[in-house]
């Protein structure tokens, strides 16, 4: 048994508890939450566990053996050091990171002589849909030279405080949400990126809201081009005010023998069912020799469905923590992976505000 101590209970961190209850020899025995209405939606979901003051408390307990971060993004860093400094245990923390490159003299400390393991929580890897494209994307397409996603979605959603609202919490929106889709990038391509260039802005969403007296500077659409260093090229589409779309995610890979999309729907409680049912997961395989697409469908496990809003992905994710926990294996998103999709995110970030490409090294 697997027994966690959550740091931060809010809409993301309720979503880890439903699926740590869907998995065998894993409970939540602990949490820290400081805002009451999460508080009571959390002793909900999980009785059983305790809520105690802080983190240094859940680290005293002794049914704790692994933790789980799903605080506001700027905490991330300063609560991974100070548990360094108390007891390390293994640890999931989620996207993005770090923020700010003034967080990284801690990160880069946490990545030499943190002893035990630290996954981040990088969802969109093991949604069905991007599993099976991963799988078939090279044969799919002879090699990859031009990758493409688009996220054509809700807008920010209410947090507590409504942090999201404002860049110096997030990180800015193409580092708080995007990171995701950096980390695939590079995971598809199996490369390193060299040169983002981006242009984004605030168009729609958030333009009339006021949080004492200030208004939100978070961006709601963008495109992003990012060159890479064997030669491929990705580029991501984000618009925030697309909940209407019939897919959330769409991504495709080309190459010279062929091209494969994965085509995500989003969340199943967004879904208008007076249109109909929910649409499938899909994955499209289209060779230029023999023409004609073939399509497969990917369908998710309603149960998982109904415990979050990524198609499967948290509790896929879980899987492989606890297994990374039990057998001692490197986990599958490191903290190099999470804060080459945070570098990545402030790259364009940087490009979009100075209208200059922005090189990496």
């Amino acid at each position: 048994m697997i027994r966690y101590g959550i740091i931060g209970s809010g809409m993301m961190g309720q979503e880890h508890i439903r699926n740590i209850a869907l998995l065998p020899d894993a409970a939540v025995t602990a949490f820290v939450e400081p805002d009451p209405g999460m508080v009571a939606r959390t002793r909900a979901l999980v009785p059983q566990a305790a809520h105690v003051a802080d983190i240094a408390t859940l680290l005293a307990r002794d049914d704790v053996d692994a933790l789980l971060i799903a605080s506001p993004n700027h905490m991330h860093i300063g609560q991974l050091t100070q548990i360094a400094a108390i007891r390390p245990l293994p640890v999931l923390v989620e996207k993005p990171l770090y923020t700010d490159e003034a967080q990284l003299p801690d990160l880069e400390r946490l990545m030499r002589a943190y002893p035990a393991p630290v996954w981040v929580a990088m969802e969109y890897r093991y949604m069905p849909p991007v599993q099976m494209f991963r799988d078939k994307v090279a044969a799919a397409t002879g090699g990859i030279r031009m990758l493409t996603i688009r996220e054509h979605r809700f807008p920010f959603l209410e947090k507590v405080g409504d942090w999201n609202r404002f860049n110096r919490n997030t990180g800015g929106t193409l580092v708080e949400k995007c990171c995701h889709f950096f980390d695939l990038m590079r995971l598809i391509l199996d490369d390193e990126p060299q040169r983002v260039m981006a242009s984004a802005g605030q168009a729609v969403n958030h333009r009339d809201e006021r949080y004492d007296g200030q208004t939100p500077d978070i961006w709601d659409h963008g495109y992003v081009i990012v060159d890479f260093a064997r030669g491929a090229r990705a580029m991501l589409e984000l618009c925030m005010f697309a909940e209407g779309s019939r897919y959330q995610e769409e991504i495709s890979a080309v190459g010279p023998t062929g091209k494969i999309e994965a085509l995500v729907p989003g969340p199943t409680r967004f879904w208008n069912g007076d249109a109909g049912p929910a649409p499938t997961p899909k994955v499209i395989i289209s060779p230029r020799n023999p023409t004609g697409p073939v399509a497969h469908d990917v369908p998710v496990d309603p149960a998982l469905l109904a415990a979050g809003d990524h198609n499967g992905a948290t509790f896929y994710q879980h899987q492989g923590f606890l297994d990374c926990i039990r057998t001692g294996r490197r986990p599958d998103v490191t903290l190099r992976d999470g804060a080459q999709a945070v570098a990545m995110g402030r790259a364009a970030q940087r490009s979009a505000q100075t209208a200059q490409a922005v090189s990496l090294d």
